[in-house]
C-alpha cells in the first residue's frame, strides 16, 4: 500500500476559509478517487495561511481489474439490434459473446474485462479536475489563456507525490513537483521531499511551519495563558478568535504588549472588540478583579530577535489608533439623548412590507406594557425600555461595530440616568441569540424581550415570510426558541392563543393575536392579504409546538407526547412542558406503557364498530354490569376520572399519571374477559360506550391518539 501526498501552495487563504477548504478537499478528492474505485486506510487534511493538502496512507498502486456482463438481445434478434448491443458493450463481433438461455429463450452475453488503472493515472485526472471545481466562497481570477486561474488567491506550487514519486499532471499552467516551501523569514526552502514523513519534519523544523491547525491553537492558547500569567495577569479567552488568529500564523509566537492605559475608561466592550475586530489581539484582564488590564497579547508569525518588544510596541502604536476611534464615536454618541436617537429610527427600514424600525418600536412598547403584568415588570418602565431598546442601532459606535447593540445602549442610558432595569433591558432584549446564550430573567428585560420577538414572529408570518427548509434568513426559529426559553426559565404563565368560537363566528384571543393586532393598526394593508388570521396565529402556534419538540429532544421527551399535550388546545407553554415532562415518565414506566396499549386498543374497537356512539352507557347497566370485570373497570373510572381531573386543575401532573395508572389493571381484565360485540345491542352498545368512557379519562391528559407504540 502505498502514500499520497498532496499540497496546495499559494498566497495568504483567508482564515475564515480554511476549516471549510479542508472539508470541501477531502470530499471533493475523496469522491473522485472513491468512484475510480481506490480506497484507503486513512485520510488527513491540513491547512494554513498559504497551503492547502491533505494525506492519504492506504492507497493500492492499481486499481482492481473489473469484469462485468451485460445481458444483450435475444438469438436471433435483428441486426441493427445486435450492432447497438456489441458497440454498447464494446466488443466486436457475436464471437466474443456466449449463448444463455432462460424461461423466455436464448440471449447473447458479452464480458467486458476492464484492466485496473494505475493510481498515479487515477490522481492526475482526479486533481485538476477538483481543483477547477473547487467551492471556495469568493475567488480571484488572474492569467491569461490557458494558464488562467480560478482560485481563492494566486497559486504559487503543486506538490503532489505518490509512492514516493511524483505524478505527473498540471493545473491553470502550473506543474506538480515534490517541492515545497516553508516560512518565508525563518525557513523559506525551497525543500524536496519523498512523503509526508519528510514534509512534515523539514516544514516543522527547519522550514517553521506547524501544519495541523490544532497543534497552532494549542501552542496559541497554552503560549497566550502564559505570558499572561508571567506577569500576573489573566487571558481573556476567545475561541473564534482563537481559530482565526491559528488561521493567520505558520509559527504562532505569543507576544504580551502594552497600551495607552487611558483607553481603560471606555467599556470593555468596546476594547475588547476593538481588539479583537481590527487587530486580531486577546484582551487581558485582572485575575482578582475580573476587569481589563491596560495589556494585551498578539500572536507572532516568528521568532523575533529582541523577544517581540519591537513587535509588541508597533502594535500598541496601531491600537492606540483604533482606540482613538473608538473614543471619538463614544463622546460623540454620548452627546445625544438615547430618546432623540429613537427618533431617527424612522429613517431605518425593519422590512419593506412591515415598515421602519421606528414603527416595530411602537408596536413592541404596546405589547411590552401588555406583557409587563405576566412577567411580574413595572409597565411604565417596559414600554420606556422598548421605546429606547433600538435608539442605538443610530449610534456611532454600533454603526463601527454592529455586535453592540444593545450593549451601547445600556450604557448611553446609564448614563443619561435611566433606571437600570431599563438600562438592562435595552442590553438584554436581544437573548437568548443562540443554545448557549443566557435568557433574560430581570421582569422588565424579559417582557421587552418576550415583546420583541413576538411582534418579529406576528408580522412575518402576517406577510407571509415563513422558514422554509433549512433556510430561515431573518432568523424566525431563533425568536421561536427564545420566546419558549424565557416563558420556561422565568415560568411566565401565557395565553399565546385562545379560540372562542360562538354562533358560527370565531375569534382569537392572546399574545400573538394582539400582537397580530398591532401590526394590523400600523399596516391596515396587511389585513387585506390575510385570508384567514385564525388560521395564521394556528399556523404560528403549531411553529412554537415544533421549536418546543427541539428544545425537549435532549432531555428524552418524545415528539408525539408533546403532540399528544397539544391536541387538547393548551397553549400555555409552562404547563405544556410540564405536563408533557411528567407524561414522558409515565410511558417509561410499565403501567404507561400498558395504559397506552389498552387505549389503542379501545379506539380500534371503537372505530371498527361504526357506530354512531354519544353519552354514557345506561344507568341500569353502570348500576348492575354483567361481568365483573366490567363492574370493576366501572368503579375504577370512577375514582380514577375525578382524581385525574383534580390533579390536573391543581396542575400535579405527576399525580395525574398516577391517577391513570389506577386504570390499567381493570382495562387488562376487561378486555380479557369481556366480549364487546355481543349479539345482544343494548348490552354492545353500553361496552362500546364504556370504551369511550376509557378515552375520555385518558384523553382529559393527553390524546394518547397521537403517541405511537
Amino acid at each position: 500500500m502505498s502514500e499520497l501526498l498532496f499540497e496546495i501552495f499559494c498566497e495568504e487563504i483567508p482564515a475564515r476559509m480554511q476549516p471549510r477548504a479542508e472539508a470541501d478537499l477531502e470530499k471533493l478528492l475523496g469522491d473522485r478517487l472513491k468512484a475510480a474505485g481506490l480506497a484507503w486506510t486513512s485520510l488527513r487534511t491540513f491547512a494554513g495561511p498559504r497551503r492547502l493538502g491533505l494525506v492519504i496512507e492506504g492507497l493500492p498502486v492499481k486499481t482492481a481489474d473489473v469484469s462485468e456482463e451485460r445481458k444483450g438481445p435475444r438469438v436471433g434478434a435483428p441486426d441493427k439490434a445486435v450492432e447497438g448491443f456489441l458497440r454498447g458493450a464494446g466488443v466486436a463481433s457475436l464471437d466474443q459473446c456466449e449463448k444463455r438461455a432462460d424461461k423466455k429463450g436464448e440471449f447473447w452475453v458479452a464480458r467486458i474485462e476492464k484492466p485496473g488503472r494505475a493510481t498515479a493515472e487515477v490522481i492526475a485526472e482526479a486533481i485538476p479536475d477538483m481543483m477547477k471545481a473547487f467551492p471556495w466562497p469568493k475567488s480571484m481570477k488572474f492569467g491569461e489563456g490557458e494558464k488562467t486561474q480560478r482560485w481563492v488567491r494566486p497559486l504559487q506550487r503543486l506538490l503532489c507525490v505518490f509512492d514516493g514519486n511524483v505524478v505527473d499532471f498540471d493545473v491553470f499552467g502550473i506543474a506538480a513537483s515534490n517541492t515545497t516551501e516553508g516560512h518565508r523569514r525563518m525557513g523559506r526552502g525551497p525543500f524536496t521531499v519523498s512523503n509526508f514523513l519528510d514534509y512534515a519534519s523539514v516544514l516543522e523544523g527547519e522550514g517553521h511551519v506547524l501544519l495541523d491547525r490544532a497543534a497552532r491553537e494549542s501552542l496559541i492558547l497554552n503560549g497566550a495563558r502564559k505570558v499572561c500569567a508571567d506577569a500576573g495577569f489573566e487571558l481573556v479567552e476567545d475561541a473564534g478568535l482563537l481559530t482565526e488568529v491559528a488561521g493567520l500564523v505558520e509559527w504562532p509566537v505569543p507576544v504580551l504588549g502594552e497600551m495607552d492605559p487611558d483607553f481603560l475608561d471606555l467599556p470593555p466592550e468596546v476594547i475588547t472588540l476593538t481588539m479583537k475586530t481590527h487587530q486580531k489581539y486577546f484582551a487581558v484582564r485582572d485575575p482578582k478583579t475580573g476587569e481589563l488590564v491596560s495589556k494585551f497579547v498578539t500572536i507572532a508569525n516568528q521568532v523575533a530577535p529582541d523577544g517581540g518588544a519591537a513587535i509588541a510596541a508597533g502594535n500598541a502604536r496601531v491600537l492606540s489608533a483604533r482606540l482613538s476611534d473608538a473614543r471619538h464615536f463614544w463622546d460623540n454618541d454620548r452627546k445625544t439623548p438615547l430618546s432623540d436617537m429613537a427618533a431617527q429610527l424612522s429613517k431605518v427600514t425593519f422590512h419593506e412590507k412591515l415598515g421602519t424600525v421606528a414603527e416595530k418600536v411602537e408596536r413592541v412598547a404596546a405589547l411590552a406594557r401588555e406583557l409587563a403584568p405576566v412577567v411580574g415588570a413595572d409597565p411604565d418602565l417596559a414600554e420606556k425600555a422598548a421605546r429606547l431598546a433600538k435608539a442605538d442601532l443610530v449610534s456611532e459606535m454600533v454603526y463601527e461595530f454592529p455586535e453592540l447593540q444593545g450593549a451601547m445602549g445600556r450604557y448611553y442610558a446609564l448614563d443619561q440616568g435611566e433606571d437600570a432595569s431599563v438600562a438592562d433591558a435595552i442590553k438584554d432584549h436581544y437573548k437568548p441569540q443562540g443554545p448557549s446564550d443566557a435568557v433574560p430573567t430581570a421582569p422588565v428585560s424579559a417582557a421587552v424581550a418576550l415583546a420583541d420577538k413576538l411582534d418579529t414572529l406576528v408580522g412575518f408570518w402576517a406577510i407571509d415570510e415563513k422558514p422554509t427548509g433549512s433556510k430561515d434568513p431573518f432568523a424566525l426559529r431563533r425568536a421561536a426558541l427564545g420566546v419558549i426559553r424565557i416563558l420556561l426559565d422565568g415560568g411566565f404563565r401565557l395565553t399565546l392563543h385562545t379560540l372562542n368560537r360562538d354562533a358560527g363566528s370565531a375569534a382569537s384571543v392572546g399574545t400573538l393575536s394582539a400582537a397580530l393586532g398591532k401590526v394590523w393598526m400600523a399596516k391596515p394593508d396587511l389585513m387585506t392579504e390575510c385570508h384567514d388570521p385564525i388560521e395564521m396565529i394556528e399556523s404560528l402556534l403549531a411553529f412554537f409546538a415544533d421549536r418546543l419538540k427541539v428544545h425537549l429532544r435532549d432531555e428524552g421527551i418524545r415528539h408525539d407526547v408533546i403532540d399528544a399535550v397539544f391536541a387538547l388546545g393548551d397553549d400555555d407553554l409552562v404547563r405544556v412542558t410540564h405536563k408533557a415532562r411528567a407524561l414522558q415518565a409515565f410511558l417509561d414506566t410499565e403501567d404507561g406503557a400498558a395504559l397506552l396499549a389498552g387505549n389503542k386498543r379501545a379506539s380500534n374497537i371503537l372505530a371498527k364498530s361504526g357506530d354512531d356512539l354519544a353519552g354514557e352507557p345506561d344507568a341500569a347497566y353502570l348500576a348492575g354490569a354483567p361481568e365483573s370485570a366490567e363492574r370493576d373497570l366501572i368503579a375504577a373510572l370512577n375514582t380514577a376520572g375525578p382524581a385525574a381531573e383534580k390533579a390536573l386543575a391543581d396542575e400535579d401532573f405527576a399525580a395525574a399519571m398516577r391517577a391513570l395508572s389506577q386504570l390499567r389493571a381493570p382495562i387488562d381484565a376487561f378486555f380479557e374477559q369481556v366480549t364487546v360485540n355481543t349479539d345482544d345491542d343494548a348490552l354492545r352498545c353500553n361496552r362500546l360506550l364504556l370504551l369511550s368512557a376509557i378515552r375520555t379519562a385518558i384523553r382529559a391528559v393527553a390524546d394518547f391518539d397521537k403517541i405511537s407504540g
